[in-house]
């Protein structure tokens, strides 16, 4: 059973010149590059991290320090749900006194920046800590906004909002998707592989 998308509400040429008008607008908070690092949050807040550092670069001529971030023993549900896979975490500098941009792809509940902001204190005390998201869809269970947005995507519980990164998925874009009709194909898959 072959599902799609609902919608794509951002591709490729949407995606890279939200990404530009971010690193400007990181570059303009923080009068240029100097004292910028970013951290991108596990999984895809870490390629876009990158991509934002060689925005920054081309801008500026600095390219800022970069690094990963796993919150997996970080979040409020750890031990009450599925053991979550690990990733290596690797911040490459102090963490003291830089001006911290956490990147993810999707800001929803504010859980997961929580959990980032707590992991991110144990490697040191930044200046301060903003936060860069691709999409921002609304729905926040905690007082976390985001500095900077590339879109604002308004959604219902029932959906899901992905970001689709080309080092990862192979292509680029935001779509949503009807949690619903991706659990079914999801089961139906699942049903027929081992029907075989």
């Amino acid at each position: 059973m072959e599902y799609k998308p609902k919608a794509v509400v951002m591709d490729d040429a949407a995606m890279r010149r939200a990404l530009t008008r971010i690193a400007h607008e990181i570059l303009e908070r923080n009068e240029g590059a100097k004292d910028i690092a970013l951290v991108g949050i596990v999984s895809r807040g870490v390629p876009l991290a990158e991509i934002l550092a060689s925005e920054i670069q081309d801008i500026e001529g600095i390219r800022p320090q970069v690094g990963k971030l796993d919150i997996s023993f970080y979040r409020d549900d750890f031990g009450k749900t599925v053991s979550p896979v690990l990733h290596a975490t690797d911040i490459p500098f102090k963490g003291d006194n830089e001006n911290i941009v956490l990147v993810d792809d999707v800001l929803f509940t504010g859980r997961t920046v929580r959990s980032a902001l707590d992991a991110l204190m144990d490697f040191g005390r930044p200046k301060t800590v903003q936060l860069a998201v691709m999409v921002d869809r609304g729905h926040r269970e905690l007082p976390i906004r985001a500095d900077y947005v590339g879109k604002n995507v308004p959604s219902s519980h029932e959906e899901r909002v992905r970001v689709k990164l080309k080092d990862v998925d192979g292509y680029n874009a935001v779509e949503i998707w009807d949690a619903k009709v991706e659990k079914a194909a999801k089961a139906a898959a699942k049903s027929a592989g081992g029907a075989r």
